[in-house]
């Protein structure tokens, strides 16, 4: 398998989302009284994990979801709380160096905030990472990588079957196979498994063993 190309998810790929998450809701006046003495294995009972995801969301909080996703969304104290995960930068750079083309792609309310955040977080690899995001809704299907998936193969000239997507959510990975490109599920801290009909998918649990991965199953020519 030639792979060339590398697009990666940020919230739970590359930066600990559930973190974010975990202090928004001990800590956030508005939620902090009901949640703040929660223990942090204790996220999944808070916010039910949702087949179609596979990971944490706060829109699948039974009660308030979508108001959880908008406060969070609109409190950049918390939203911008997520770290990297370890070895990080260093791997970017690791493939960089071996030539891959990568991308970062996220759906946003802000298109520039979300953008400016990005361009802080990753400042040590921006001078080679592609880093796109787009208006939540802009496209029509549920998960918006589908379209940036294709807008990116056009605007770049890359070819889906050069390319990977590193993701952890379940339905990027469905958008990865309707586009052509190749799905990598990335386990971070609360995902669950596959669905059965997904299970041919590879998974990894660090960047290490995506960089096995490659290195194994994948060429550059």
């Amino acid at each position: 398998m030639i792979i060339k190309n590398i697009f990666w998810d940020v919230d739970g790929v590359l930066a600990n989302l559930n973190y974010a998450y975990f202090n928004f809701l001990t800590k956030h006046p508005k939620y902090s009284p009901k949640y703040k003495d929660i223990k942090w294995e204790d996220l999944p009972k808070v916010l039910p994990i949702v087949p179609k995801y596979g990971a944490l969301e706060l829109k699948t909080h039974p009660t308030m979801g979508k108001e959880m996703d908008y406060d969070f969304c609109n409190s950049p104290e918390f939203f911008t709380n997520r770290p990297l995960y370890p070895g990080v930068i260093k791997t970017l750079k690791e493939f960089h160096d071996k030539g891959y083309r990568q991308f970062t792609m996220s759906a946003t309310f802000d298109v520039e905030t979300k953008k400016q955040f990005l361009s802080k977080l990753l400042k040590d690899v921006t001078s080679f990472l592609t880093i796109e995001c787009v208006q939540h809704g802009k496209f029509m299907h549920d998960s918006a990588k589908e379209d940036m998936l294709k807008s990116c193969f056009e605007k770049y000239g890359l070819k889906a079957e050069e390319t990977i997507l590193v993701d952890d959510r379940i339905y990027n990975q469905y958008a990865a196979i309707n586009v052509g490109a190749h799905p990598i599920r990335y386990r971070c801290e609360f995902t669950t498994d596959l669905p059965q009909e997904l299970n041919w998918i590879p998974e990894v649990r660090s960047m290490e063993e995506l960089k096995s991965w490659l290195e194994n199953n994948t060429t550059m020519e």
